[in-house]
């Protein structure tokens, strides 16, 4: 590679690396990215391991401890464009549930020597501890947005990603509405769009892996769910994939309220 080649890292936290895989498994569109970036970090792939500056940095899962916060600062400064990917690095994950709980609790039930651990009592995306440039919501992430991204930072130009809702996605593939039509339980019409409505496509409900839409209305469907399942239920729908993302948090709260 030239010395004008992007340098381009693709840096993991607390995750499930799903995301990367999404990466990865873009096959034949991966061999022509590679072949127009110097990838220098990607440890999913194997290969060498540079040091920064970075022109573009990908960033999959949340923050979860001291020592982690501190390296989400550092490849901050080495990367002149840093992209988040998926529902960890961007809503802090399915691992946010212990937001809300004891964290030491958690670790003396699940380890044998809790005294070892150390972590954040909090799971944090990475936008709450530096400025993000782009975030690509998910779980996993999307592979046409993904592709999409990158494609646009080599061009030279600001990605054009949707900002509407499950529901319009719906709407789009001509899928029935499974809430209105079935009584199924979906946040299609709260969670950012981006997957194309898979889930209704199948008959089932959207979960909300792509965290809350740009505009969250989350009191009116949470008195649309009350019909349809108990309100200990309705909390457990919006706390899943993006549980501490201002829009869904508040949920619980408003289940707290007798109906």
């Amino acid at each position: 590679m030239s010395a004008s080649t992007p340098r381009v890292a693709v840096v993991k936290f607390a995750s499930c690396d799903g995301c990367q895989l999404t990466l990865l498994d873009c096959e034949d569109e991966l061999l022509g990215i590679a072949g127009a970036v110097d990838i220098v970090h990607f440890l999913e792939a194997g290969g060498p391991v540079l040091s920064g500056p970075y022109d573009l940095a990908i960033v999959e899962g949340s923050i979860t401890t001291a020592h982690d916060a501190a390296r989400i600062r550092e490849l901050r400064e080495q990367a002149k464009v840093l992209v988040s990917i998926g529902a960890c690095a961007t809503a802090g994950g399915i691992q946010a549930l212990r937001n809300a709980a004891d964290v030491q609790e958690y670790a003396s039930v699940v380890y044998a020597h809790p005294e070892y651990l150390r972590t954040l009592a909090t799971s944090t995306p990475i936008s709450s501890h530096v400025v993000v440039d782009v975030e690509l919501r998910g779980c996993p992430v999307d592979k046409g947005q993904l592709l999409h991204v990158i494609s646009a930072y080599l061009l030279g130009r600001p990605p054009r990603l949707d900002s509407s809702p499950v529901c319009v996605e719906c709407k789009r593939r001509g899928t029935t509405c499974v809430l209105v039509a079935h009584g199924t339980p979906c946040l299609g019409p709260v969670t950012h769009g981006g997957c194309g409505a898979l889930c209704p496509a199948f008959d089932r409900g959207c979960f909300g892996c792509f965290g809350p839409a740009d505009t969250v209305n989350a009191g009116a469907l949470v008195g649309r769910l009350r019909h349809d399942v108990s309100p200990g239920t309705v909390t457990r729908l919006f706390h899943t994939f993006a549980t501490d993302a201002p829009g869904f948090r508040e949920v619980h709260a408003l289940e707290e309220v007798d109906p």
